[in-house]
């Protein structure tokens, strides 16, 4: 639904002194008008970096009265020669639109979806993030000799498990060595030695040609990968170091550290799903054991199916724990407090700790019933043990009576 602004002119004079009175009058009250919009503006706008939840419909408010200001700023008003109908009325040279007694102008409709804002008019740049986990192992250093022009330098040097890549369009022979590019104008991968790959400003369709790069040094692929999506936006004027929504965070700049942080965290998710999936099978299977026993009453499993699985949640555990580095704290977060809020906010959003408390749920409940059914096949071999020297004494016992019996009749 429309609004109509009417604005109203004064008659038409006959003589030109008044008129052109009338006309900067009116032009001085025009500026007025205008002052006092840009001053709504300016006011609107600071309302919105208090209130952030305002920002939407603030935003669009905003946009209609910078169109309106912009249009009534660079309008060109003619002016032409005219001359009244009656005879007795004198030459006048005067605006055109002072002919008019009404002067209507359609406003912006009120619609109810957002409004579509320009690329350079948008202060958030959205950064896609993609998070993979294709293998379980990764050769780091194959992939550092592969692309030695694209490796970023380490910011510490226990940066062991994992190394940044950096694909730009430009050429930083050409531009110099001082030149800086911002990290938002270029696409990143973050590849870890467990498995796990974080692509940063990456499109989906650019998706494969970058993993290629990382399948070609990694060992144990996976049949079926794991994925994940997350974004950055970029907002300069935010008055906090960051701010989270929903599948997104908000930060006022982005760089390599920060994609480090953000990589890392992203990264140690997607491989904890992958090492849950395989507890869950674990469990799956010791609950179909489970069920087998409570209708047949015994279980057919050999000692070493047991031992393979015990092998294999053990083998889980250790990875989470050591090759993941799952409460290995941050050294990016600990020598910067704003990265550290980034870290605690981030293993908070993807309930690290809760997961892994799960997961450890789960193994003992693997334990658990690893150590009964090792008890079962203990006490199996017991009693075939047992049976054995009952067998053995039986025949011995046997022999000696032959042997009596056969000493008495050679003696009779």
């Amino acid at each position: 639904m429309g609004r109509i602004i009417i604005i109203k002119c004064f008659g038409m004079k006959n003589n030109l002194i008044e008129v052109k009175k009338k006309t900067w009058k009116g032009r001085d009250r025009k500026q007025n008008g205008l002052r006092k919009a840009k001053k709504t503006i300016q006011e609107q706008q600071l309302k919105q970096q208090k209130n952030p939840s305002s920002q939407r419909m603030g935003g669009r408010w905003i946009k209609t009265l910078s169109s309106l200001l912009y249009n009534n700023n660079h309008r060109h008003i003619p002016t032409t020669t005219t001359r009244s109908s009656s005879s007795s009325s004198p030459l006048l040279f005067t605006p055109h639109f002072l002919f008019n007694r009404f002067l209507t102008v359609a406003a912006i409709p009120l619609d109810p979806d957002p409004i579509h804002i320009e690329p350079e008019d948008d202060p958030h740049v959205k950064i896609p993030i993609k998070a993979f986990f294709l293998s379980t192992s990764i050769n780091l250093k194959g992939i550092q000799a592969d692309n030695p022009r694209n490796v970023v330098p380490p910011s510490s040097r226990s940066a062991s498990n994992y190394v940044a890549l950096r694909f730009c369009n430009y050429n930083s022979d050409a531009n110099g060595p001082g030149f800086h590019v911002k990290a938002s104008n270029c696409r990143y991968m973050v590849v870890y030695q467990y498995g796990s790959a974080v692509l940063f400003n990456i499109e989906d369709h650019e998706v494969d040609i970058y993993l290629q790069l990382v399948k070609r040094h990694a060992s144990g692929l996976l049949s079926e990968m794991r994925k994940d999506d997350y974004a950055i936006r970029e907002k300069p004027q935010l008055v906090e170091d960051m701010l989270g929504g929903p599948d997104y965070i908000v930060l006022k700049s982005l760089d390599t550290d920060g994609i480090r942080l953000i990589g890392s965290v992203l990264g140690q998710s997607i491989a904890l799903d992958y090492f849950v999936s395989q507890v869950d099978g674990l469990v799956e299977e010791f609950a179909g054991i489970n069920r087998g026993m409570e209708k047949t009453g015994t279980f057919t499993m050999d000692k070493k199916k047991l031992l393979q699985l015990v092998g294999k949640a053990n083998s889980n555990l250790a990875d989470v724990i050591l090759k993941v580095g799952l409460f290995e704290r941050s050294e990016i977060a600990w020598r910067d407090a704003k990265y550290a809020q980034i870290y605690e906010y981030l293993r908070e959003e993807y309930e690290v700790a809760q997961r892994f408390g799960n997961l450890d749920y789960k193994l003992k409940f693997v334990e658990h019933n690893i150590h009964f059914l090792q008890e079962v096949l203990q006490n199996r071999k017991s009693d075939f043990l047992e049976w054995c020297i009952i067998g053995l004494l039986t025949i011995e016992n046997v022999i000696s009576l032959y042997e009596i019996l056969k000493d008495s009749n050679a003696i009779s």
